[in-house]
């Protein structure tokens, strides 16, 4: 049963993905419950995480049963166990656990997309530094980015900013409150050639704090794309999205220029947008069209633009 989906999907998204000339791209997502995966190719390597679950299967068999799944896999996509990156994602508790290493070894290589070039990590974090939702979403921010002042807000690893910074933006300003998630997307940019710390800056800041301090008009587009809960005890407070999404649009607003845009996103699955607390009358839902290929039916997020007037 996983064998022939698998084969399947594998077969119709890999003939997309070349066609476009994508080479990081999602082919399975908890697509039959009997086999919980996410199965993603990194070019030449296959990212497979196991969602973690109550299977009731002892250990000796589950991973038996995860060598087989794991050969499977080795065997549709063509690809030796050598080059199969495998990891059990289960919930945590705000975004604390992405910033833990869950292994020792250390796998990171060079990918592109869009004719961009990325650090990915494979082995060391819970995620593998590039989120390929936003890939569509990356491409648009880049199209509109010429002589703009840019921040990027939870900036990771910073795909964003380097995207910014492509598409002849005056100025990036990244920044995130991970020390490790910035020092990477700070050898993104630099992996890039954008190097000119002047015009590229960094900010290790709690993004609802920072946010007040930005004078009015600093910026011509916003990306700003939050976990939907965070508790670090980095933060001065905690950040539940649903409840703090008005507040951190309307502080995005305030910092935009007359004519800004705000690209805002979120993978709260129940999310609702509390338009009424909102200070724009121009929201628009661009989920659907920021739909990568690869995602279409098995996308669990938001995204919206909204502009300032």
């Amino acid at each position: 049963m996983f064998k022939n989906r698998l084969a399947k999907v594998y077969k119709h998204l890999s003939k997309q993905a070349k066609r476009m000339g994508v080479t990081c791209y999602r082919i399975y997502d908890h697509d039959l419950p009997e086999f919980p995966f996410c199965i993603e190719v990194y070019q030449d390597k296959v990212y497979v995480a196991e969602y973690h679950r109550r299977h009731r299967m002892e250990e000796d068999i589950h991973q038996n049963w995860l060598i087989k799944c794991v050969a499977v896999i080795s065997e549709i996509l063509q690809t030796g166990n050598e080059n199969i990156f495998l990891k059990t994602r289960q919930r945590k508790q705000g975004r604390q656990g992405q910033y833990q290493k869950v292994d020792s070894a250390k796998e990171e290589f060079e990918v592109i997309e869009n004719g961009l070039k990325f650090f990915v990590n494979l082995t060391d974090y819970l995620d593998t530094g590039l989120f390929l939702d936003h890939r569509t979403t990356r491409q648009m921010v880049r199209e509109q980015c010429n002589e703009k002042k840019v921040l990027n807000l939870f900036a990771y690893t910073g795909s964003f900013s380097v995207y910014a910074a492509s598409g002849n933006a005056a100025a990036v300003t990244t920044v995130d409150l991970s020390n490790t998630y910035l020092a990477w997307a700070e050898r993104n940019m630099k992996l890039n050639g954008f190097t000119d710390e002047t015009k590229f800056k960094l900010v290790r800041a709690d993004v609802k704090q920072y946010l007040k301090t930005i004078p009015s008009a600093s910026f011509d587009l916003i990306v700003m794309d939050p976990p939907t809960f965070s508790n670090s005890q980095r933060m001065e407070d905690i950040l539940d999205i649903q409840r703090d999404h008005p507040g951190l649009i309307n502080d995005c607003l305030r910092a935009l220029s007359a004519e800004g845009k705000l690209y805002f996103s979120t993978n709260f699955t129940k999310f609702v947008l509390n338009k009424e607390l909102i200070k724009s009358s121009e929201i628009k839902d661009i989920t659907k069209v920021t739909t990568p290929f690869d995602f279409v039916g098995r996308l669990n997020r938001w995204c919206y633009l909204i502009k300032n007037n």
